[in-house]
């Protein structure tokens, strides 16, 4: 457990997204995946934390953890269950989730593509067929026109690199596919999509003269990879090139990178972005193998480091070397858009926060411009492959009663909220009060 200090202008909130918390939708493609059979314990979104229905009562948690800012994502299969067709009820149900934010002083991050989609769109091709970008932004106008007045703050796509990775390349996420080439056609996709959206909120707060600055931004998932041999070097260097850079680069500068640019589309050389979205979990040390099931890499575990329940290495410079990484190159504010850590015991989190905190102070102080961060997640949720399993939340949850229970983590962020920083009196007052046992 560490100290450090934010400035008072640093905000600190939680992230969640709608298909993760909401349940009740059964339009979207990860409810389709889900009757399927591909969660590892037979769990369905369908029910996740019962959100849709209990907002009043989980801003309750948000307002208790002192938080200023909340990373939350809209449902586009709820919002347009049709395509063409646009539902009112729905967009009330959010501008009203997010009026009780913006009433509690708590500044909303909207995050418009979360991984789920409308099934009627993957039934039309989804991002494999060029014209298929345009039903997106016609859904992106409509939120942004009936939510642009309470919204100044938007997330274009989540993780596209983990969306496309996992759907298009190694096929355990919807719509399963395993094609390389199909996979590279999606991100160029992605990267176009992304730049006219950029432009399109920018466009459409103008004309409407909404209140506040438009931030505009893409969360990217970053890892550190690493390798002890000098091939392994040469295969995480790759590894970083397609999981990171290809993505980075492109919704970031409009840059198509090799091979995108054989993809189509051209390059829209400028800035896309008004902060940098950064989403930091773990490393991976690559290593070669010669085994076409793991595309002739394998991640091997620091022994040396604490352990997730996942099994992820828990490795919080990451945090610092990616941001100082994009930062030195862009030089752009950074929003760390997504950080926690799957820890059912709550353990290992009170030191995983202070300790990641602890290198964005660090960041801080050597000049780069971190200006947010958003811990994953407010409560345990669905989480995708891994269903009802994993216990990333400050809150935990019980799916069947659909009870939430604060962690001693939750007091220790509610704090770290408040206080801009850990002093070692709140260790201290932490320590005494039996929260820890270091």
């Amino acid at each position: 457990m560490v100290t450090f200090k934010l400035g008072d202008q640093f905000m600190l909130g939680t992230a969640t997204s709608s298909a993760q918390i909401e349940g009740g939708d059964t339009n979207n493609t990860w409810y389709k995946w889900c009757l399927e059979g591909h969660i590892k314990d037979s769990s369905n979104c369908i029910n996740a934390c019962d959100h849709w229905n209990r907002v009043e009562q989980d801003t309750e948690l948000l307002k208790n953890l002192n938080v200023q800012t909340h990373r939350m994502s809209l449902e586009w299969s709820r919002i347009e269950p049709f395509p063409g067709e646009f539902s009112e009820e729905a967009m009330k149900h959010y501008r009203d989730e997010i009026r009780l934010l913006v009433k509690n002083n708590i500044k909303p991050l909207v995050t418009l593509h979360h991984f789920s989609e409308p099934i009627w769109f993957q039934d039309m091709g989804g991002w494999k067929k060029p014209f298929n970008c345009e039903y997106f932004i016609r859904y992106v106008r409509y939120v942004v026109e009936n939510l642009g007045d309470l919204v100044s703050d938007w997330v274009t796509f989540n993780e596209p690199n983990v969306y496309t990775s996992m759907g298009y390349l190694i096929g355990i996420f919807p719509p399963g596919e395993r094609n390389i080439i199909e996979s590279l056609k999606v991100m160029a996709q992605i990267i176009n999509t992304h730049v006219r959206v950029y432009k399109l909120i920018h466009e459409i707060r103008r004309e409407h003269n909404f209140n506040g600055k438009t931030m505009v931004g893409c969360a990217m998932h970053l890892r550190v990879f690493d390798a002890i041999t000098a091939t392994g070097k040469m295969v995480a260097k790759a590894v970083n090139y397609y999981f990171n850079e290809l993505l980075m680069v492109g919704t970031t500068t409009g840059r198509f990178l090799f091979p995108l640019s054989l993809m189509g589309g051209g390059d829209k050389k400028g800035i896309y972005v008004d902060f940098l979205g950064i989403n930091y979990y773990t490393r991976n040390i690559v290593e070669f193998v010669f085994d076409p099931s793991q595309y002739f890499y394998l991640f091997v575990n620091d022994r040396s480091l604490g352990k997730s329940d996942l099994g992820w290495d828990i490795y919080p410079e990451g945090i610092y070397r990616v941001c100082k990484k994009y930062y030195d190159r862009y030089r752009l504010p950074i929003f760390t858009t997504e950080n926690g850590i799957s820890d059912r015991k709550d353990n290992k989190r009170p030191d995983f926060i202070a300790d990641h905190l602890y290198y964005i102070a660090k960041a801080i102080t050597e000049g780069i411009q971190i200006e947010r961060y958003y811990y994953w997640t407010l409560m345990d949720n669905f989480e995708w492959l891994e269903g009802e399993t994993t216990s990333f939340g400050l809150y935990e949850c019980n799916f069947k009663t659909q009870e939430r229970t604060a962690r001693k983590s939750a007091q220790l962020y509610a704090d770290i909220c408040k206080n801009k920083g850990l002093t070692k009196d709140m260790i201290e007052k932490f320590s005494k009060s039996g929260h820890f046992t270091w």
